[in-house]
């Protein structure tokens, strides 16, 4: 720490400073909000003194500062590798550049609004203000679940300087260090939740459990909105949105009904707006305001107040904990009342948050939080709810930017409402494609109004919706092995599962213009498809920039060559998923029932052309038994060389208890062909090979794999495999909605020239630009 009258400044990294000003000189120890650990290991620094001032100089940063009230003029920060500086500033204008965060609610958006800042910027800096942030005035010996928080007295400036140019993944490893880190959520939170707006009673509930069985489209949580409590009360109680007490005639045996949801292999969530507290109609408001020292005969109103500890206490052991024992999994805290009563109030949104998680924690439960974003800090608590969108193209547009952008301040488990809340048209195309991106968002919830005609349950769609519903939602559930390792990699190693695409490619100014494109996890890059098929194409196309190297799409087998950016043209069926060489991918083989055990088959794709691995995670899904070792990690190597490649499994290691004694394994190798006329040749664990031409990809099947011993094949006779040029642009043609004549025209200069003729030849014909780009797509091979 250097310190001075009125200032104070704490060097935490070479890259991380704190900047403190205060008239009384009453500088803050304790835990906020948003940041929980004062303790950084100590860091060298030069500390100058002169007539105009102090300057500290670190590896990385050169500070200087006059000593008097913070000011544009008197405090600067250097970047030295960088060679911008940082002029003192807290205002909301973006002037450097910042690469923002995220949004407290997307409620009533059409389209997109503004965000928060986060912790990077344009210029390699930015500035997280805490100033205004709680902190912690007692219970700290008592766990996270007794803080009791208060707003700070007084005026001053409580900032933190990040200053780690485009290391964005540095940046936030200190950031979460600073933050606390992101936890472990459940792992039945990664499959599909359905949730509907709507009256639903125990019978209609239990009859959209069954349909989704009889079409083996599996779910993992099942929710129900406020109307599983009491709505319709008394007006000198109030409105009926506040309610704790299950509304008998719609579940006349709700314990019964949750046991139900939980033989189905369901998670339960209940909508929850306590705002109102808890009034006189309430089956439980006797003991609860004997507990508060109210007396029932009053019925005076138990009012919502989580800072006051008596409160807190009864709310959770008289309402909360006692649904949670019947079957109640969570909560979804739909906070909507903005930040508190007064001013002096703490934000009742983030009390929310802090005390059902940590109330979950306790009982050795993973804590799964469904909640509003409360600013900074908020990671801590997954998942957001990110509000009522409006259902159009422009609100779908703007939410994989939204996602992928939040990870600027550490927040990487958005659950958005799949499809739009309300208001909007019906579009089942724009349906499909929200959908998808659902499917490879962190949480894919489908979720709408109460109106009669707003229906996303798959049997009620007319095909090729319906199938299409069906396969994606069968998809997510493939994915919860990767998924789930991802967020695990999320907790330990503090890189969300979301990141913008300039984390991989800094360095690129086209990066920071793709919009639709993420990096999903370490392996693969996907881009959401957010505008309507072209007319004639019937295709849809969203940019994407690729890193070096060869690339794979995992659906079609397109291979690309990287270092390029592009329009990618997908049909209503398809999004490009990418997966580049020495890649390695696990996912489920099961996908046709409810819940998200871990698998006992899996498909491992691998990408052709490097070597690779990917070290799988599982544990129980759903306490905090892996904080003491309780997990399993199984390692999966793919070792290219020559003309063939080795697929090893190892043997898992951990509490093998958690996971299958033996496992099946479909391993497709993408961006391979035959190198000669005859078929590859396979050697070790494999029972079945199997090749498909189109897809460029080779399948082998491993069965009966002990998973305390691992397995391992070889194949060789093999070769890097190219797009099938002429075929891919006759399936182009042939879907196209165009005359037939310029189909003719187009497919015979295909047959008449090698590529080299045929593209020279496609650049002057009088064809529509898109057809043009479509085509071209096909020769990103080479």
């Amino acid at each position: 720490m250097v310190t001075g009258d009125k200032y104070r400044i704490t060097v935490l990294t070479d890259r991380l400073i704190r900047l403190e000003y205060r008239e009384d000189n009453a500088f803050e120890d304790r835990m906020s909000k948003t940041v929980v650990n004062r303790s950084f290991p100590e860091i060298s620094y030069e500390e100058r003194r002169s007539d105009s001032g102090i300057e500290i100089e670190t590896k990385a940063l050169l500070l200087k500062y006059d000593e008097k009230p913070f000011s544009t003029l008197g405090l600067s920060i250097e970047l030295k590798n960088e060679g911008t500086v940082w002029h003192y500033s807290i205002t909301y204008g973006n002037t450097d550049g910042n690469l923002m965060g995220t949004a407290r609610t997307l409620d009533g958006c059409d389209g997109g609004l503004f965000l928060e800042e986060g912790i990077f910027g344009r210029k390699g800096f930015a500035v997280l203000n805490d100033s205004d942030s709680p902190v912690v005035v007692s219970g700290t010996e008592d766990g996270p679940e007794n803080y009791s928080y208060e707003n700070r007295k007084g005026e001053g400036l409580d900032i933190y300087f990040f200053g780690y140019g485009k290391d964005f993944f540095g940046g936030l490893k200190d950031f979460y260090a600073l933050c606390g880190k992101t936890p472990m959520i459940p792992r039945y939170a990664l499959g599909n939740w359905w949730s509907r707006y709507y009256r639903y009673t125990e019978e209609s509930y239990k009859e959209v459990v069954d349909k989704f069985e009889e079409l083996q489209i599996p779910l993992s949580v099942a929710v129900i909105d406020m109307d599983w409590h009491l709505t319709e009360v008394d007006p000198k109680y109030g409105s009926g949105w506040t309610g704790y007490t299950w509304n008998s005639e719609l579940f006349p045996d709700y314990k019964r009904f949750l046991k139900m949801l939980h033989e189905r292999k369901l998670a339960t969530t209940l909508n929850l707006h306590p705002a109102d507290g808890i009034r006189g109609f309430e089956c439980m408001y006797s003991k609860m305001a004997k507990s508060v020292g109210i007396d029932p005969e009053t019925e005076e109103p138990v009012e919502f107040d989580l800072a006051d500890p008596v409160f807190r206490k009864a709310y959770f052991d008289v309402v909360m904990n006692p649904y949670e024992e019947d079957g109640v999994d969570f909560w979804w805290i739909d906070w909507q009342q903005g930040t508190g009563r007064s001013k002096d109030d703490v934000d009742p949104l983030f009390l929310l948050n802090h005390y059902h998680y940590h109330d979950q924690e306790k009982r050795n439960r993973r804590p799964m939080i469904f909640s509003r974003y409360a600013g900074p800090g908020s990671h801590r608590y997954p998942v957001g709810f990110s509000g009522d969108t409006v259902m159009t193209w422009k609100s779908l547009d703007f939410q994989p930017y939204f996602t992928s952008t939040s990870s600027n301040i550490g927040y990487g488990f958005w659950s958005h409402d799949i499809g739009g809340h309300m208001m909007g048209d019906k579009n089942n195309e724009r349906l499909i494609r929200w959908i998808q991106f659902g499917v490879f968002s962190p949480v894919m919830r489908l979720h709408s109004s109460s109106s009669s005609f707003l229906n996303k349950e798959p049997w009620v769609m007319e095909e090729p919706y319906k199938g299409l519903m069906t396969k994606y939602m069968r998809l997510r559930h493939q994915l919860i092995p990767y998924l789930y390792t991802e967020s695990r990699r999320a907790n330990e190693d503090d890189r969300p599962l979301i990141r913008p695409v300039y984390y991989m490619l800094p360095d690129d100014e086209r990066a920071y213009r793709v919009k639709n494109e993420y990096g999903f996890g370490e392996e693969l890059l996907v881009a959401a498809i957010t505008k309507p098929m072209d007319d004639e194409l019937k295709m849809s196309a969203v940019n994407m920039l690729l890193p070096e190297g060869r690339w794979f799409d995992i659906f079609s087998g397109r291979i690309y060559k990287g270092a390029a950016m592009r329009k990618f043209y997908r049909r209503l069926d398809d999004i490009p998923v990418l997966m580049g060489e020495g890649g390695v991918v696990p996912m489920s083989l099961e996908d046709r029932k409810n819940g998200t055990d871990n698998p006992g088959s899996l498909r491992l794709y691998v990408g052709f052309g490097k070597d690779g691995s990917y070290e799988m995670y599982e544990d129980d899904g759903i306490t905090m038994e892996y904080l003491n070792g309780s997990f399993v990690k199984t390692m999966y190597r793919a070792a290219c060389g020559g003309e063939g490649v080795t697929i090893e499994i190892e043997a898992a290691k951990g509490d093998l208890s958690l996971i299958p004694g033996k496992r099946d394994y479909e391993i497709c190798i993408l961006g391979v062909e035959a190198a000669g006329s005859d078929k590859p040749v396979v050697s070790g664990d494999c029972s079945e090979i199997s090749v498909d031409d189109a897809r460029k990809m080779i399948t082998l099947k491993v069965s009966g794999v002990e998973s305390a011993e691992g397995a391992k094949v070889t194949v060789t006779g093999l070769r890097p495999a190219g797009n099938d040029h002429k075929k891919q642009v006759f399936d182009i043609l042939d879907y196209a909605w165009i005359d037939i004549i310029t189909k003719d025209w187009v497919g015979d200069a295909l047959n008449r020239f090698d590529d080299e003729g045929f593209l020279e030849w496609l650049e002057e014909a009088d064809l529509s630009e898109t057809l043009k780009d479509a085509i071209r797509e096909v020769y990103c091979d080479v």
